[in-house]
């Protein structure tokens, strides 16, 4: 009697069980019809070849039709997908739930101020604070960007800059998501906002130390490029400013700064991984000439810190993975350069901080970041320990110039940013804070690892993983795999609050630190761009692989997720194995390669040549479109898929995720989704505002999680 019991309550929990998983299971809208784009064929020719672009007329950006399309293709999303609202909302409450509203950061001392940030709670938007001298002096707001965001969509603050009198605060705002921004100068004193405003530069501004000049970066508004460095003083009509620079090759970006040491203004100009020249003034005379550090020259970097009477050089002459040299400061020019440390085939140097009395060197070595400690007198050297074998430190906030203490940041993908305090003398640390992670998170709930996947070729890909402890590897798991792989970018293994919420659902999160990026140093780069673009793909799909084969995961439970360059990488994977996804969400994705590389006119374009080719060159050309996803869509069963962009984004434009989702549509076999989210107020970069962006998240996520059938 006891035996037949047992076996009606264990057959009443397995129905019970069963009719849980059926009332969870996401029934999608039927006879729902998707949005389909008209098709106006154009055609381009180059090198003898001819491709048809049949979506072309959506990069009308102004045309009530192409408008009509794309919220078209909102109002299907929101039917697929109306079933997860109640879904949505409490993933977007759990991840907002996670952050301490109230909230500021580490204070750091600059010229005499403590600065920090703090949020109310509430609010979207920082206090820009500072205090004199003392913690405990009277608290200084100097912008508060919940009330100049008033009425604006969308409100980001770039640049600020405070003049060396302290007495005058230069910032730079973005009103519409196109990273266009405006450049306005505030009385600290008097609270007085100036009148004049200088439009159309990039974020960055500074200040000579003269307390009224301005140096600011000027856009072309088509390209969007910084291209000329102009000189403002305050007070002064804006139309009479001077132009002290204009960059005449296209292919590298600009930028204007301080040096640390406040000597200098210096003008870079930067080729991404190919390029670099430096221009120095000195600060105290900013109506004087700009004189070039090292001539440009194709295949050479170098990056460049002031100390006392020379400059330290951070250089890959003739040394792939970086070099640390220095210079007489009279004596800038590369025949006077002098290795202080050398090239190392297994260390990559990324940075460098320069102190009075220490030097700093950032490292990556194993797909790990290190800091390496040198002291400028004996000239000594250790390098800073931390407790977890897989984790990303970097060096933080570091203004002052006059101090032994190195402001660090610490994460891993179970221990929420940390911010120290290090004493370079005493080796001790202090920690300033970590940031408050609510909602009932306990970081010994959660273990990370690092497993490494061969690639097809041999080369051992690093993957950083982390999951709920009490996972097993039944293959069942479902695993959300993320990469970025482009520009020489290194993924940090970083704490995201937001995984929790897909953690705590079962879900495995996972980073494959493919080629294209630099975590195994330079050579790990120059094997994922260009003719080796295609490893990048390889790589990820082989981590895939890699984690099915480890019964991680299944076919039936895999999904990817990359965005702007990551979002081309989810176009090839899934054009070469659609087959090994049951879901995928590419976030504002590059995927019209050639076309968008063959128009200079489009933002980027010209500065990406080194990066993905020039369709001018026919190898090139070839080469980008035997992978260029938009241009290899086929007639196949593709996974199912949720696609985002923004109609104001400055870096992919909208049309590219818009052509390619209008084509898989056309050509797509199978019965997975293919959805199209096109947010019409914002741009590459998302909303401006802490929490709004949370509701995209959410949309994302839920889409993952319908998939799985798991809607509590």
């Amino acid at each position: 009697m006891r035996n037949i019991i047992i076996l009606l309550l264990v057959a009443l929990l397995a129905a019970c069980k069963q009719s849980s998983s059926t009332m969870n299971t996401y029934k999608w809208p039927a006879d729902v019809t998707p949005p389909r784009a008209a098709k106006e064929p154009k055609e381009f020719i180059a090198h003898g070849d001819k491709r048809i672009d049949d979506y072309y007329w959506l990069n009308q950006r102004e045309n009530a039709k192409v408008i009509d399309y794309l919220n078209a293709e909102n109002t299907y999303l929101d039917t697929m997908m109306s079933g997860t609202k109640d879904l949505r909302e409490k993933l977007y409450n759990e991840m907002k739930g996670r952050i301490k509203e109230k909230d500021e950061s580490v204070p750091y001392k600059d010229n005499g101020y403590w600065y920090y940030s703090r949020f109310e709670e509430g609010k979207q938007y920082p206090y820009y604070c500072r205090k004199k001298e003392s913690l405990d002096a009277p608290e200084e707001i100097m912008l508060d960007q919940n009330q100049l965001a008033e009425g604006f969509k969308y409100y980001a603050i770039g640049g600020t800059a405070v003049s060396d009198n302290n007495e005058l605060l230069a910032f730079t705002v973005d009103s519409v998501s196109r990273r266009i921004y405006g450049l306005k100068v505030k009385n600290l004193v008097t609270g007085i906002i100036y009148p004049e405003t200088i439009p159309n530069i990039e974020d960055d501004v500074c200040w000579a130390a003269d307390n009224k000049t301005i140096f600011y970066v000027k856009k072309d508004l088509t390209t969007l490029l910084g291209y000329q460095i102009w000189r403002h003083e305050l007070g002064t009509d804006p139309a009479k400013d001077v132009m002290v620079y204009e960059e005449k090759d296209n292919r590298f970006y600009i930028g204007v700064y301080r040096t640390k040491s406040k000597k200098y203004v210096g003008i870079y100009s930067n080729m991404n991984q190919v390029s670099t020249e430096y221009r120095l003034l000195d600060a105290a005379h900013p109506a004087g000439e700009f004189k070039i550090f090292e001539p440009r020259r194709e295949n050479l970097q170098y990056s460049i810190e002031h100390f006392n009477d020379k400059f330290y050089v951070l250089t890959d002459w003739d040394a792939p993975n970086f070099r640390l040299m220095e210079t007489p400061e009279t004596k800038t020019t590369k025949e006077h350069w002098k290795e202080v440390i050398p090239h190392r085939k297994d260390v990559y140097i990324s940075n460098m901080v320069v102190f009075k009395n220490h030097l700093v060197l950032g490292e990556v070595k194993d797909a790990l970041n290190q800091l390496r400690v040198i002291n400028q007198t004996d000239h000594k050297d250790y390098y800073i320990t931390f407790p977890e074998a897989v984790y990303a430190a970097f060096s933080f906030v570091n203004p002052d110039y006059n101090t032994n203490i190195l402001r660090l940041s610490y994460t891993s993908m179970t221990t929420p940013r940390s911010i120290y305090d290090f004493n370079m003398d005493t080796q001790q640390r202090e920690l300033k804070k970590q940031t408050e992670v609510l909602g009932g998170f306990k970081q010994e709930d959660y273990a990370a690892e690092r497993q490494w996947a061969t690639a097809r070729d041999g080369a051992k890909v690093p993957i950083s993983i982390v999951y709920k402890k009490g996972m097993k590897k039944e293959g069942q798991n479902p695993l959300l795999l993320y990469a970025y792989g482009s520009y020489g970018y290194s993924m940090p293994p970083a704490f995201n609050s937001n995984i929790i919420s897909l953690l705590d659902r079962g879900f495995v999160y996972a980073i494959a630190h493919v080629r294209g990026g630099q975590e195994m140093g330079r050579t790990w780069y120059d094997q994922g761009h260009l003719f080796n673009k295609k490893n990048t793909f390889y790589d990820f799909i082989d981590c895939g692989e890699f984690l099915i084969k480890e019964n991680y995961t299944s076919p039936a439970h895999l999904y990817a997720n990359g965005g702007s360059a990551g979002g081309l990488l989810m176009g090839g994977i899934v054009n070469l194995r659609p087959d090994l996804w049951h879901g995928v969400v590419a976030d504002v994705p590059f995927v019209d390669v050639i076309t968008t590389m063959s128009d200079p006119s489009i933002p980027l374009t010209t500065g990406e040549y080194k990066e993905w080719g020039n369709p001018a060159d026919s190898a090139e050309y070839f080469y980008m479109k035997s992978y260029s996803p938009y241009d290899n869509v086929e007639k196949k069963a593709y996974p199912n898929m949720l696609i985002t962009t923004g109609l104001h984004d400055s870096q992919v434009q909208y049309f590219e995720p818009a052509k390619w989702v209008a084509k898989m549509r056309e050509l797509h076999t199978g019965n997975n989704k293919i959805l199209f989210k096109c947010n019409m107020d914002v741009g590459h970069g998302g909303a401006s505002g802490r929490f709004d962006y949370l509701k995209d998240k959410a949309w994302q996520y839920a889409f993952f999680l319908a998939l799985e059938n798991k809607l509590e």
